[in-house]
């Protein structure tokens, strides 16, 4: 038996997802593995007593775990619990509702008005579709046969399942969407779920009562829960329940798929399976008296463009006899049946929305340049290659980040040369003949691989990471390093090297990369050149900025750890979340210093952090030199419009 404590990483820790993902993760070892975070032990095989612990990000978590692969387990384990992206997306937290205190919308007054969460930014109006699914009857009854009653359970849960998988099939639905169904045909499968069914059903309940009493009693264990992503997951454990117990009793739930377009659900709840057989097109916007913004129906709706208020304050009976709702997403304000003034300031808002988008549209194909002729790439920050169509549809102009790191984690081995080389090549296809900006292998203790062992480190933000941990490890490097050059022969491949504090450190690389091109030139494998460059996100590089240009085709500015390291304030951690900002003077002082060097030398430079698609920051950038900005996808055309309004 082998036992590792360490702190969790995953964003806003195991909620439902992650903590799916986590559970296939360890059903694929067969060592018995266990995880205690919170004084309390579950096994890491099951999703409903993994959640029920309430790990949050930074939470001290212990994986204790026996058996023939045991090591290749905690290893694998341990990586994904400390890479922050693990198994979702950062997602915007809105868990208090809006006050009648705060700035009321331009949409004026309703004759019923209310406030809930925020939960996907937009404006609606439209009739009513009331989603009220009656209370299910159950009659209790003594079961003789108790085999064949935790079989016909067995049953339902398959049917059920099989219902969710087939709602995955449709064409229209998301990849949002399609991990949100797997979650939940996880919980309808989870083996404690089941096996407390069918310890009641063996004391001679019916399936229905005893699905419904331990359904009901894991969700008020989720409800009961501090964590807002935690207690979210109530939404699910019922669902699942309310799904299986209508399967038992030959029962078929109303239904969204009746829904007309342009309708706005109202509710008390809407389940994320509930939403998953409706038409999302149709739908205009979603307000329910219950939920949160970290729950699956708010995400669902985020990924459609759907406006919703959850945790709406609003009367069930106004809901179910309102004609007309209007809500507005960003704001939180709900209004019901509104006045003829107030439909017409909705109206005009949706409007707007919609000019904006379609505005938006025509800065997608276009190459922006300044008012004064500066022409700026807008690229695209990318770890898979499965995110390449979304990144074209944007209208990228190339990438500006490739994180290599997730060619590495969750995984038992280290990617061979051949797969890394494919990888690459692929994605320089893609984008041909824009450029592509590749960073080498930027993991650490914080993020840890198969096939690396790192030791603790109290502090692994300033430890063995970046190009320290490849340099030192040449085993893992030079594979990395012979594969873009096998990649570079499609012709616009740039490099980049992460965690750079020293001259020296550069001068290391080329030397492994001149060892690398001879070595494949002897074997005869084609390759080629590019251009090589370094991150500006340590003070160092930024002192060193002049000196560094030397030796360098080109600068890229991670915002997210240069201002970090700059105000030394943790960027997972709230509590300095004032001083872990971009726009503050000394981190603008040091990318301004970045700029003059990279000027002053003749070598370009980009900034790929997150503060890229800031509106309010792309005017600093580009004043000072910077003609690359990379970002997430889908801030790509606005980023395009606010360069051509300069």
């Amino acid at each position: 038996m082998i036992e590792r404590s360490f702190l969790v990483r995953v964003h806003d820790g195991l909620h439902a997802r992650p903590a799916t993902q986590f559970v296939k993760l360890a059903k694929s070892f067969s060592s018995d593995i266990q995880i205690t975070c919170n004084a309390q032990t579950a096994s890491a095989k099951s999703a409903v007593k993994l959640m029920l612990l309430g790990i949050k990000e930074n939470d001290e978590a212990t994986l204790r775990v026996e058996g023939e692969d045991e090591t290749e387990a905690l290893s694998a384990l341990a990586t994904f619990l400390q890479t922050p992206t693990a198994g979702d997306v950062a997602l915007k937290k809105s868990d208090e509702p809006a006050s009648p205190s705060d700035p009321a919308p331009q949409a004026g007054r309703a004759k019923r008005a209310g406030w809930g969460i925020a939960a996907s930014e937009g404006t609606a109006i439209g009739p009513v579709f009331a989603f009220f699914p009656p209370v299910l009857k159950i009659e209790p009854h003594r079961v003789e046969d108790t085999d064949a009653e935790v079989a016909r359970f067995a049953e339902a849960v398959d049917s059920v399942t099989s219902a969710f998988a087939r709602n995955k099939e449709r064409p229209e639905i998301s990849a949002d969407a399609v991990g949100i169904i797997d979650a939940l045909i996880d919980l309808a499968h989870d083996t404690d779920f089941s096996d407390e069914v069918g310890a009641a059903i063996r004391t001679r309940q019916d399936a229905a009562s005893a699905a419904m009493a331990v359904g009901t009693r894991l969700t008020e264990s989720f409800e009961a829960m501090e964590d807002p992503y935690i207690r979210a997951r109530a939404e699910d454990m019922r669902s699942v329940t309310r799904q299986i117990v209508l399967a038992l009793l030959g029962q078929r739930d109303v239904s969204l798929d009746e829904l007309s377009c342009g309708s706005i659900i109202v509710a008390d709840e809407v389940t994320a399976w509930d939403l998953a057989k409706a038409r999302l097109s149709d739908v205009a916007g979603i307000v329910c008296r219950k939920g949160a913004a970290t729950s699956h129906v708010a995400i669902m709706a985020r990924a459609y463009g759907i406006p919703a208020v959850l945790g709406a304050a609003v009367d069930e009976e106004h809901l179910k006899s309102a004609q007309i709702i209007g809500l507005d997403g960003t704001t939180g304000q709900v209004f019901v049946d509104p006045d003829t003034e107030t439909r017409m300031s909705l109206t005009q808002a949706i409007e707007r929305e919609t000019a904006d988008r379609k505005a938006l549209e025509a800065y997608r194909t276009i190459e922006p340049v300044t008012s004064d002729g500066r022409k700026v790439e807008v690229a695209a920050n990318l770890g898979t290659l499965a995110e390449i169509p979304a990144a074209l549809e944007a209208g990228a102009m190339g990438v500006g980040l490739f994180r290599t790191e997730f060619l590495f984690m969750e995984r038992k081995t280290l990617p061979t040369e051949d797969e890394q080389a494919e990888t690459y090549r692929k994605l320089a296809e893609a984008f041909a003949p824009y450029p592509v900006v590749i960073r080498t292998l930027d993991i650490g203790g914080d993020k840890p691989i198969a096939g690396v062992d790192f030791e603790h480190e109290d502090n692994p933000f300033l430890g063995w990471r970046g190009v320290r941990m490849c340099l030192e490890r040449t085993d893992v490097f030079k594979p990395q390093l012979r594969a873009l050059l096998r990649a570079s022969v499609v012709g616009n491949v740039k490099v980049l090297l992460p965690m750079i504090a020293d001259g020296s450190e550069v001068e290391a690389v080329r030397d492994l990369f001149a060892q690398c091109q001879d070595e494949l030139e002897r074997e005869g494998i084609p390759c080629g050149t590019f251009e090589l460059g370094v991150m500006i996100e340590t003070p160092a590089a930024v002192f060193l900025a002049g000196d560094l240009a030397q030796k360098v085709d080109f600068f890229s500015v991670g915002t997210n750890d240069l201002t970090q390291y700059v105000m030394a304030a943790d960027r997972l951690n709230p509590k300095v979340a004032n001083l872990n900002r971009t726009e503050h003077p000394a981190v603008l002082a040091a990318i301004a210093a970045a700029c003059k060097a990279a000027r002053e030398a003749g070598i370009w430079i980009g900034v790929c952090g997150e503060a890229a698609a800031r509106p309010d920051l792309i005017s600093f950038f580009v004043e000072n030199g910077v003609t690359e900005l990379s970002m997430s996808s889908a801030a790509i055309p606005r980023a395009k419009r606010c360069v051509t309004e300069l």
